[in-house]
C-alpha cells in the first residue's frame, strides 16, 4: 500500500474526508495542508508545507524563513518569498503570499529538505533587521528567536551589517538587530520552565 505524504491535501483525500479525520482527531489543520496529529513538528514538514504552496523559484524569507528553520511556532500570514532580480522571473498577480525581488548570492540560499529554497540563517536575521514592513515587533522578535538557536549569528550578522557599503537603512537596522541580541541574550539567561 502506498504511504500518503505527511502534508495532505485536497489533491490527496476529498475534503469531506480531511474534515472527518480532523473532527476524529486524526488530522489537524498545518498551514495550506492537514498533517496526522502525532506527526513530528520538524524543519522537513514545514518545508513541505511551504513548497505547496510556493513555486520552485521562490525563495523562503524573513518570518517564514525563521519559522521554517524553527525559531517561530506559528508561520506568518501570508508567507515571504523573495526571487534573485537576475532571475527576471515574470511579476506574479497577488496571491496568498507576499514575493519581492532582492538582491541576493547563491552563498546566501539553502535548500531545506530537498523541496524549498531558503535563506540562511545569518541572511534571515539581516532581512529580518531590515525589514520596513508595518510590523516592526514582530520581525524583530522573530530575528530575536532565530538568534537564539545559534551564539555566533549575531556577531556574523552585525559584521555583515557594519560592512556593507551604501546600505540602506543600516543605522537602523543595526538599533534593531542590537534590540533583537538583547532580547535573545535575556530570553537564553532565564531558566526552563521545563525542568
Amino acid at each position: 500500500m502506498a504511504r500518503l505524504p505527511s502534508v495532505l491535501g485536497t489533491a490527496d483525500l476529498p475534503l469531506p474526508e480531511l474534515c472527518a479525520a480532523r473532527i476524529d482527531g486524526e488530522l489537524m489543520p498545518f498551514g495550506d495542508g492537514w498533517v496526522p496529529i502525532d506527526e513530528p513538528d520538524l524543519i522537513g514538514l514545514r518545508a513541505e508545507v511551504l513548497a505547496r504552496r510556493a513555486d520552485r523559484d521562490l525563495i523562503v524569507e524573513r518570518r517564514s524563513a525563521a519559522w521554517l528553520l524553527g525559531a517561530l511556532v506559528a508561520p506568518p500570514d501570508p508567507p515571504q518569498f523573495c526571487v534573485p532580480m537576475r532571475a527576471r522571473i515574470a511579476q506574479r498577480v497577488a496571491r496568498d503570499f507576499s514575493v519581492r525581488e532582492v538582491a541576493i548570492d547563491d552563498d546566501e540560499i539553502i535548500t531545506v529538505a530537498g523541496l524549498i529554497r531558503c535563506t540562511r540563517p545569518v541572511r534571515t536575521v539581516l532581512d529580518l533587521a531590515r525589514d520596513t514592513g508595518v510590523d516592526e515587533r514582530a520581525a524583530i522578535r522573530a530575528a530575536a528567536a532565530l538568534l537564539q538557536t545559534d551564539a555566533e549569528l549575531a556577531d556574523e550578522a552585525e559584521d555583515r551589517l557594519r560592512s556593507a557599503f551604501r546600505l540602506p537603512g543600516k543605522v537602523r537596522a543595526l538599533e534593531r538587530l542590537a534590540t533583537a541580541r538583547a532580547i535573545a541574550v535575556t530570553a537564553m539567561r532565564q531558566p526552563s520552565e521545563t525542568r
